[in-house]
């Protein structure tokens, strides 16, 4: 019992409590630590959530149905249905120097704009959030402003699209919405395929089946590229955290290669298909930006030169420059 006024001196007992608590958190964490990759690997489908991140919906609260709220006032948001019953949701944005006539036109008078003379870009995002996300959308206004369309969906499973993910369900929405755009088309207008990420295995997969049909596109523009998604994954955030624990490989790698996740981004180096034989005498350009610019994984559409690379890799005048 203590004397009135003096003060209480923390017992033995009462740090022993301590250390014996932050004990049982560490061995908690641990245990946690531990579980989850033997988690994964009894659960495929876990790992192919972390690799399709569609459930994260960044930024939260847009309205896929209203691309204005995006700053795109030359947008029209429609759906598709690539299998019956399967609804994909969609964006056009028309070349820049066309807004002010799409103001309050409707689905029929954008699509009657692609028998314009502008080429068309169909572009394929990465994982995590929709087609509504920041920078996709600032690089539409770039690829709009020199003249192109531009359109883009989310697939199966992200956004407001219906359906679950998957390599094969990604690659086949990627396909359906090509030959829609290819039957609306110009035939001497080019059709450009650009992949983001994620999107750049989406992209090899389309041009590879596109390539066996001998109906190859005029370019493939990949961006944040990867060499395959066993490599991906090795960079993922979530792998940092074991890239170094026994038989990583097995827990993790193995698991996508269970899902049918594959894609073979590397493959695209095989590809003999191109038709364009004017890209300034070479049919494949590799890009880098350096470090010091900090575009990282998403900022391409910031560089000034994204004009020129596109202009020097098409073998085109853009036609904004026409």
């Amino acid at each position: 019992r203590h004397k009135h006024g003096h003060p209480a001196v923390e017992t033995p007992d009462r740090k022993l409590g301590l250390v014996g608590k932050l004990k049982r958190v560490v061995l908690w964490l641990l245990l946690v630590y531990v579980s989850i990759p033997f988690i994964i690997k009894l659960c495929p489908s876990i790992q192919a959530k972390l690799v399709f991140l569609n459930f994260v919906r960044m930024p939260y609260f847009i309205d896929l149905k209203r691309p204005l709220d995006q700053g795109l006032n030359h947008t029209h948001n429609f759906y598709l249905e690539p299998e019956s019953g399967l609804k994909i949701g969609v964006w056009h944005t028309v070349p820049a120097q066309m807004w002010r006539e799409a103001q309050g036109k409707e689905g029929d008078w954008y699509e009657s704009k692609f028998s314009s003379s502008h080429p068309v870009i169909l572009y394929l995002h990465g994982n995590a959030g929709t087609r509504g996300g920041d920078h996709r959308v600032q690089l539409y206004k770039v690829l709009s402003s020199l003249g192109y369309h531009v359109v883009t969906f989310d697939y199966r499973g992200w956004g407001d699209s219906e359906g679950s993910p998957s390599e094969s369900g990604m690659t086949s929405d990627a396909l359906f919405i090509y030959d829609w755009l290819k039957r609306r088309t110009d035939k001497t207008l080019p059709l450009y395929i650009w992949g983001h990420s994620l999107g750049t295995g989406v992209a090899t997969n389309v041009v590879r089946r596109l390539c066996d049909r001998g109906s190859p596109p005029d370019a493939l523009i990949l961006e944040s590229p990867f060499t395959n998604i066993r490599e991906e994954a090795k960079s993922h955030p979530f792998s940092m955290v074991y890239r170094y624990l026994p038989g990583f490989d097995w827990f993790f790698l193995d698991a996508i290669t269970a899902n049918n996740i594959r894609f073979t981004t590397d493959a695209a180096r095989h590809f003999s298909c191109s038709r364009r034989r004017n890209l300034s005498g070479h049919k494949v350009q590799f890009v880098p930006f350096p470090a010091a610019l900090a575009y990282k994984h998403k900022f391409i559409y910031r560089s000034p030169e994204l004009p020129n690379i596109l202009s020097d890799f098409l073998g085109t005048a853009h036609p904004v420059a026409q």
